[in-house]
Order: structure tokens, then sequence, then C-alpha cells
């Protein structure tokens, strides 16, 4: 079994990656290659030793340490088993819930996060890094529910860090305990907007596209200042939402943003790390981009197949299968029910896997709960 100071040990080496290699190339090179795939085995070893249920889980898909040479073979545990089980290598010093608006709220995802320095750690360097990469230090606007409304909120506990850390202490949430407003929400971002200093519009595309909606239906556009960004973080459903070339439009022609200032987020309450359009980093470096997701050094992706779960090659659509490092002490490897087609080290996003469960999850997912009985 492991001991607390193989926790320890996983935890400095963690982080120590993220804070060497959070400037490192978007597409990296052998030797990072290398040093991801050294800690994430490193990091399974110590997991299938912490956690009662992962190593069984490991040993009844005919999995453990010794067999497993390559990240790409880690066991990845399906995101409807943080559902029934409770997923970790230590006590959480903070429990992250899903919305729970798919199946209600009765059945919500928990991730319990024993050391929330990592989850900070790993997702401010990428955002700036993907969203500020011209050193702006702008005004965040919350569109969504602030701490203190969803205090369980991992996109809401991220969005107050990026706040208080990436913008200065500046800025405000707009949606309270009541319905979102959209009327009293553009009223509030012109106020916001008339000293001309840059803002942050970060929140759920369903508040989003009430908020882009209502400037249509009044004729005039809000004046936003130059500089200003729109994070679309996806989010729970419940309501109208544009589709992405239709949201990318009414941004520039109802809030003056142009189409490589709007970044859109992929990330979950099952990961610390997250993913962003690459269009606004690779626009500051002089390169083209075609939109895709790019996640930093210590997050990797595998596409697979929704059958078996075994990898296939680039330019095929699969099922994401996510690797995150900062992860290390609850669940490594995370496998979703979201399609993607990889390339390279990026991937385009195709939407849910339609119907029911595939059955490469299904069965994982069998196993996972047999193992946690």
């Amino acid at each position: 079994m492991a001991t607390s100071a193989d926790l320890e040990r996983v935890a400095a080496a963690v982080l120590d990656f993220i804070d060497r290699r959070a400037e490192a190339s978007l597409d990296p090179d052998a030797a990072l290659d290398a040093e991801f795939e050294r800690i994430a085995l490193d990091v399974f070893a110590f997991q299938y030793d912490s956690s009662e249920i992962y190593r069984a889980f490991c040993d009844r898909r005919g999995w453990a340490p010794g067999r497993v040479s390559s990240w790409t073979e880690i066991p990845a545990v399906p995101t409807s088993a943080f559902k029934s089980l409770d997923l970790g290598c230590a006590p959480p010093e903070k429990t992250f819930l899903t919305s729970g608006t798919t199946q209600g709220s009765h059945t919500r995802g928990r991730h319990h996060v024993p050391r929330l320095e990592l989850y900070r750690r790993a997702a401010l360097p990428h955002f700036q890094r993907m969203v500020l990469p011209d050193g702006v230090r702008p005004r965040m606007v919350g569109l969504l529910g602030g701490p203190d409304q969803l205090p369980n909120s991992s996109l809401t506990q991220m969005v107050e860090w990026i706040r208080t850390d990436a913008c200065d202490g500046e800025g405000e949430y707009l949606i309270g305990a009541d319905r979102f407003d959209p009327a009293a929400a553009a009223q509030r971002i012109e106020a916001l907007a008339a000293d001309g200093h840059p803002l942050l519009l970060i929140g759920v595309r369903v508040a989003l596209t009430a908020l882009l909606d209502y400037c249509g239906s009044r004729r005039r556009p809000i004046e936003l200042p130059p500089d200003t960004r729109i994070v679309d973080t996806g989010g729970p459903k419940g309501g109208r939402t544009l589709s992405d070339a239709g949201f990318l439009s009414a941004c520039w022609h109802r809030l003056g943003v142009a189409g490589y200032y709007c970044v859109n987020e992929y990330g979950m309450t099952e990961l610390c790390s997250q993913y962003y359009d690459d269009v606004l980093a690779e626009r500051f470096a002089g390169t083209n981009s075609r939109r895709r997701k790019v996640g930093p050094a210590w997050l990797r992706t595998r596409v697979v197949d929704p059958e078996s779960l075994a990898p296939l090659p680039d330019g095929e659509t699969g099922l994401l299968c996510h690797v995150d490092l900062a992860n290390s002490l609850s669940v490594l490897a995370v496998q979703t029910e979201d399609l993607g087609v990889l390339q390279g080290r990026r991937f385009l996003l195709r939407g849910r896997a339609p119907g029911a469960e595939p059955r490469g999850c299904a069965l994982a997912l069998s196993d996972i709960l047999a193992a946690g009985s």
C-alpha cells in the first residue's frame, strides 16, 4: 500500500512538472513526451497501490503497473463511475459535483480532490496562455453562478481563481440566486465597459446565448472595449444555445468581439486541467489556427473505439480518453462519452456519443462497479 510519503512525493513531482513545463510547446518534443510518460506511469503505480477500488478494477481488466508500459495503456475510469463511487487516493480537501442536469441531481458525479493546489496550479497557467497571450489583465464578468451560489462547482472555482489571479481581483458574477436576467446583465456590462478597460466575459453558453438574443431583440449592440474577449465554457443545458458558427457570428454583430477573441473551453468536473481553442494563442504567435482543442503539457488525450476502447489512429472519430497528471491524487485516466478526432496533440470536438452509453464505457463501468462492491 502507498504511504503518506508516497503521496507527498507524487504530488511534488507533478507540481514541479507543471511549474517547469507551463510554457512548453503546445506540440511537445520527444524529451517532453518521455518525461510525461515517466511521471504518468509513476502516478499510475501510486494510484494502483493507493485505491482499493481502482486496483480491483485494473486487476479485473488484466492490467497492473508491471504490464503497463505507456500512458496510452493506463486503464481509464468512465465518467459515469463518478456518480456511484468515491474515487481517490486520500481524503478530499474539497469535493466538486457535476451539474446533474441531464439525469437529475440525484445522479450527480463527484470528484474528490485531495489537494486543491494541484487544480489551481494546473488551471491558471494554461488559461492565461490560451486566453490572455498578450498579457492583458481584463475585468472578469462571470455569466455563471458565483462561489456563494455554487460552492461545489469546479468551473466556478476555476473562474474565481481567474478573477483573483489573472484579473487582479477585478470582476463580478451576473447570475445570482434568481434566474438569469439578460436585460439586467446587458445594462451592467455596459456600465462596466464605460471606462474602456477590457472585459473578460466568461460563462456557460446558455447564458451567453440569452445575452446575445437580448442584444439582437433590442437591435442595439453592446459597445465593448478593445481587447475584450469571450470564453464560452459550454456547460449545462436547459435553455436555447447557439451553434458554434451562430455563436461566433452573434458575438461579432451584437458585441463587436471578433471570432479570434472568442475561445471555447473544454473541461469537466472529473479533470483538474482544461483544453482551450488554439485560435487566440495561434493568432498572437503569428500562425493559423483551425480552432482545435489543445491542452497543457501535463494533459494528454487518446481517441478510442466506442465498442472496444482500443486506440484509434489520428483522423478517425472516437471517444475521448484523457490522462491528466493534475489528477494524480484522484483518478489519472478518465474515459468520456465525448466524440473527437485526434490531430497530433490537438483534437476536434465532435459532441457527445448519441443514444445509449457506448458499449466500451458500459463494460468498463460494470467492471469498476463490481470492483467497488
